[in-house]
């Protein structure tokens, strides 16, 4: 079984314009990603899966700056994109992984798709309900369950989020792992929204060398800084 950890990644942003590619700590958002997402346990390849077209040629020269494989496709249909990289790379398992996530866990992403060859299932995910931090989430699907979702998908919604056929579907098996809850699920450590850069600036400054990739001692950092967890709060429905 060859699992790759499929990284979406795009230049436009409405919220933040070109956020992947703004400076954090000593590497870009994306950079940081996509050096996380190569130290996932049971992952073979990391890839970036960006849109066609001159806008997102500066993604993509990150991306393989970074050591990744890039495989290009439709800006919007991304469900598309996904597959057409999960098929480039012939993956039989995909790890999503979404590029505004500089504080993913690979231990996680690995207990992740640990959970899902466990269970034989055709999905499983850390966030069904949200029990960690927002900025942690990672979903593991077979290749040939992302071919079935492409073949029934067909709202925007579907295509644009790639997963929510495989979420709901009655045909797809599913698993989950259970987050802490309580205070931890309350964190929010995704980039959206400027506040959510002001965010994690003031963290990475605070964060040690080499930056801590366990979200557990990223959530006693968090907690220590007084002032830190209000910066972004308006954005975090929880």
């Amino acid at each position: 079984m060859k699992t790759a950890v499929i990284v979406q990644a795009r230049a436009k942003s409405t919220r933040l314009p070109g956020k992947v590619l703004l400076p954090l700590g000593k590497r870009t958002v994306l950079s940081e990603v996509l050096n996380r997402c190569a130290a996932i346990p049971g992952a073979d390849l990391v890839c970036c899966a960006i849109p066609e077209g001159n806008e997102d040629d500066a993604v993509a020269a990150e991306a393989e700056a970074a050591g990744a494989r890039v495989v290009r496709g439709d800006e919007h249909d991304v469900l598309a994109r996904y597959l057409k990289a999960a098929r480039a790379l012939d993956a039989d398992v995909v790890l999503r992984v979404t590029s505004d996530c500089p504080l993913i866990d690979p231990a996680l992403c690995g207990e992740v798709l640990a959970e899902r060859a466990r269970a034989s299932a055709d999905y499983a995910c850390n966030n069904m309900p949200r029990s960690f931090p927002h900025g942690l989430d990672c979903e593991a699907f077979t290749t040939s369950a992302l071919a079935l979702a492409d073949i029934h998908a067909s709202t925007p919604r579907e295509r644009e989020h790639v997963t929510p056929w495989l979420r709901e579907s009655h045909e797809i098996s599913r698993t989950a792992i259970d987050g802490p809850w309580g205070a931890a699920a309350r964190h929010r450590w995704t980039l959206d929204h400027p506040e959510d850069y002001d965010f994690l600036r003031a963290l990475f400054a605070k964060l040690p060398s080499p930056a801590p990739t366990a979200w557990q001692e990223v959530a006693d950092i968090v907690e220590n800084i007084p002032g830190l967890t209000e910066i972004n709060r308006q954005h975090n429905p929880a």
